[in-house]
């Protein structure tokens, strides 16, 4: 006799649909309503969410969310639990875990699961937020993460890594970036690096300095930006004139078009220098076929295996990032194979599949535990 489906509730304290961690919360929710589980989402009221969910045919509710002590939130809450006899509720964020907590007061959780996906130190408080008793398991997307975690006081054996998923059927190597290329007015002989991601300790900085450093010695060497929003698209612009490689460089807003713009990159880099867990577009990118280059920090190295998958440079020195760079463009054929590597590691460990396998086991594991 197979298991019994179960009823699980993803709760995401945002309105957000296309960051990375929304994308991970959306496909794990997917992911196991398509194996038969009965699966609902809470996030913040949000139209797309609230479209998308409904084409998908997985149950949606909107809640306020505006604090962790948002008592309305928590009544709403109360009442979806009892309604839906929900036996898991896994917790995006340290907001829906405390929300969650509150709502446990007046109906029973079995099992309470927390997701964490950086590695920003805790505070004494939100630390209480992870050795209660009444959380049941942390998911750790990343072995740096539980690391970082059990320093800080939290049970390793309450602690699963579980690496974030990539979904392997839209993000492969015979994605054609050509589209892209042509928007950008790139030839063959250009060499395209890209970042996605545009926040201060993303290293966008480290970026452009490294990129001014190889423009000189590869004229054909271009350099794109995926996410910039408001005033830091003109900042970056900016402050790639002031390097002097203002015609090198591009900035894109937020895209859809993400595997195309990936598949279109000769390289794709993540210079970030903290609050990491393990960088998503590290893992898209090999997903398709290009190496990456990546910061020597926190859960990277779990995923970029030097001179198999890509490279790893130490944080805020542009030389080495610049050498990399230089390094790949010169060795296209070894650039090609990592590229290869890395699609061959993310099909084993970091697909969207093995993510909801993992889960589904960790939450029939902890459900047995509690006897539930």
């Amino acid at each position: 006799m197979s298991d019994p489906p179960l009823r699980i509730l993803q709760l995401y304290p945002k309105e957000d649909y296309f960051t990375g961690a929304a994308i991970q919360v959306r496909e794990l929710a997917l992911g196991l309503h398509a194996r038969g589980h009965d699966v609902i989402i809470g996030t913040r009221p949000s139209d797309i969410w609230s479209a998308k969910t409904r084409e998908a045919g997985v149950p949606h509710h909107a809640l306020p969310m505006a604090s962790e002590v948002d008592l309305r939130s928590v009544r709403r809450l109360v009442g979806i639990l009892r309604a839906h006899r929900t036996q898991i509720v896994h917790a995006q964020k340290g907001k829906a875990r405390t929300l969650a907590m509150l709502a446990g007061l007046f109906v029973r959780i079995p099992v309470l699961v927390l997701n964490r996906g950086v590695s920003f130190p805790l505070d004494p408080l939100n630390r209480l937020g992870y050795t209660t008793r009444r959380v049941t398991a942390i998911v750790a997307v990343c072995e740096s993460i539980k690391r970082g975690l059990v320093r800080q006081g939290v049970a390793a054996e309450k602690i699963e890594v579980i690496y974030s998923g990539t979904d392997t059927a839209r993000f492969h190597p015979d994605v054609d970036g050509s589209a892209v290329r042509r928007e950008l007015g790139l030839g063959p002989g250009h060499f395209l690096v890209t970042q996605i991601g545009t926040r201060s300790w993303k290293g966008n900085d480290e970026v452009l300095e490294a990129m001014a450093k190889v423009v000189p010695r590869l004229p054909h060497a271009r350099l794109l930006f995926v996410g910039a929003r408001g005033g830091k698209v003109q900042a970056l612009r900016e402050r790639a004139a002031a390097l002097g490689i203002g015609g090198a460089v591009s900035v894109f807003p937020y895209r859809e078009d993400v595997p195309e713009i990936l598949a279109a990159s000769d390289v794709t880099v993540d210079a970030s220098w903290e609050g990491l867990g393990l960088t998503g577009t590290l893992r898209e990118s090999l997903a398709v076929g290009t190496p990456v280059i990546g910061t020597d920090i926190e859960g990277n190295p779990e995923i970029v295996l030097p001179g198999q998958t890509g490279l790893l440079v130490p944080t805020h020195d542009p030389s080495a990032l610049a050498d990399a760079l230089f390094r790949l463009a010169t060795e296209p054929e070894r650039a090609r194979a990592m590229g290869r590597a890395g699609r061959a590691l993310v099909e084993a460990k970091f697909s969207t599949r093995v993510k909801v396998e993992r889960t589904e086991a960790l939450y029939r594991r902890l459900l047995a535990g509690r006897g539930a």
